[in-house]
């Protein structure tokens, strides 16, 4: 029986992300594969004629290689910090139904995949968690979660998507406290400069009735400016769609590596790398 998602609830901004990275998988063979996305889309009962209909469109196609992109970005990341820490806790941050964590299994780290309560009620139905894994609902910036948290053996923080939503003080409070907590760990997540921020946001903004966009998290210089928050930090960044791979694969056009330059380049779209302490 499948898993019903009804119009207009905080269930169905799940299925867009989970949806692109199904698209990804058809579109981009070669450079991303999600199989879990595939199983969940047909596991749902959910009118998908909407997304079906515009998921081939050239900026919806972009959009999906924007995803790919992101997804295999802070994976990597994930699996370098792996290398080093092989029995660290990967720790999944606004986790929605990605199941970023198990792709970088390696058989002896734990993974935690964080969300708000209502988030988690439908990932125990559809992504219940496995060996070494464990879903936990919570607020982001309520920090009680940090004990639940085994980082004795290291730890590798990785957020999706998830903080352009935030308020920059919200970021910085989080940083802050995560680098009291976690000496040694690392955090990585996409952020992007303040005008592709309110292309991103653009109609959450306004479907939230925010007037400020101003306030919420958004960098050009991540290096310059995060590492002003506090002097334990180790601040570095790469370009989010050509920082780790070049694209020159067959399934993506001249004018998609075009937009990818003015993504990394004009948008300042990149991926952030964040040490608690130690060295770099």
């Amino acid at each position: 029986m499948k898993y019903k998602i009804e119009k207009n609830t905080v269930q169905e901004t799940l299925i867009i992300p989970l949806y692109a990275r199904k698209v990804c998988s058809e579109l981009y063979p070669n450079l991303y594969q999600d199989e879990t996305a595939v199983r969940l889309i047909n596991e749902i009962d959910y009118d998908f004629s909407d997304a079906d209909k515009n998921a081939r469109s050239l900026m919806q196609r972009f959009g999906s290689l924007e995803v790919a992109m992101r997804q295999n970005d802070l994976a990597w990341e994930v699996r370098d910090y792996l290398k080093t820490h092989p029995n660290a806790a990967v720790v999944n941050l606004g986790c929605g139904l990605d199941s970023t964590g198990r792709s970088c299994d390696n058989g002896s780290c734990k993974i935690y995949n964080l969300d708000l309560p209502d988030v988690i009620a439908v990932r125990n139905e559809l992504l219940p968690a496995g060996e070494r894994e464990e879903n936990i609902p919570c607020d982001l910036n309520n920090t009680e979660w940090f004990r639940k948290i085994d980082s004795s053996n290291g730890a590798v923080f990785f957020a999706s998507g998830v903080f352009y939503y935030f308020l920059t003080e919200q970021v910085k409070a989080l940083v802050q406290k995560m680098a009291d907590a976690f000496p040694g760990g690392v955090l990585v997540f996409d952020a992007a400069n303040r005008t592709a921020v309110k292309m991103i946001a653009k109609t959450w903004f306004k479907s939230a009735k925010i007037k400020d966009v101003g306030a919420y998290f958004a960098v050009s210089d991540a290096k310059s400016k995060l590492s002003l928050w506090d002097s334990r930090l180790q601040v570095s960044g790469r370009g989010y769609m050509l920082g780790y791979n070049d694209l020159k694969d067959p399934s993506v056009s001249g004018f998609f590596r075009f937009l990818a330059r003015v993504g990394d380049g004009m948008m300042k779209m990149q991926i952030v790398k964040v040490r608690f302490g130690g060295k770099p």
